[in-house]
This record gives structure tokens, sequence and C-alpha cells, in this order.
């Protein structure tokens, strides 16, 4: 991956509607500098905030994801979560995790 499909990526992850405050202050902080300082700190907080798809799941499966997403968002999320994992995704399936899990695969290029 190159430097340039690295910083598509970031703002990919920026621009995804599911992005935390926490991970898109990060981004948006390594645009602007893209210095060790700024990508240590993305890193930091991809590795916190991106979940995998079995977190997912799991989440999706429980009750307070029932409360949280409703009881049949809930369960088609799982499902579209579990379709993803059989074919081999192991990131949560939602545009910032997918964005974020391949900067965090490809951090040595940050």
């Amino acid at each position: 991956m190159t430097k340039q499909e690295i910083i598509a990526k970031v703002n990919e992850l920026i621009a995804a509607p599911s992005v935390c405050a926490k991970v898109k202050e990060a981004a948006e902080a390594y645009l602007k500098s893209q210095d060790k300082k700024s990508a240590e700190a993305l890193v930091k907080a991809l590795e916190a905030e991106v979940c995998t798809v079995d977190e997912l799941i799991g989440l999706c499966e429980s009750e307070t994801g029932a409360k949280f997403f409703g009881a049949e968002k809930a369960k088609a999320m799982a499902e579209q979560a579990k379709k993803s994992k059989d074919n081999g995704n192991k990131y949560c399936i939602y545009p910032a995790c997918q964005a974020g899990s391949v900067i965090y695969e490809n951090r040595e290029m940050l």
C-alpha cells in the first residue's frame, strides 16, 4: 500500500458516518502534520476503537445491542457480520472500522 492510498483511507475514515470523535480527531491531526507523533496517536486511537467482526456479532446478539440498535436491526446486523466473517473478514463491517482496519494493518506507511 502506498502513502497516497493510506491518505485516501484516512480521508475515508474521517468521512465515515460511524467514526467516533476520538478517531476522527486523531485522523484529522495526522492529515495536518503527518509526523511520527500524530501517526502514533492515530494508531493508538484505532487500537482502542476499531472492533473485530466477532465483537460486532457479540454486541448485536446481546441485550445491549438489541436495546441500542433495536431488536430487528441488531439481528440483521449480526447476520450481515456473520456473512462477512464467513467471507474471511476479521473486522467490523461498518465504514469506519473497515477504513480504520486498513490503516491499522498498514500503519508502517503512516
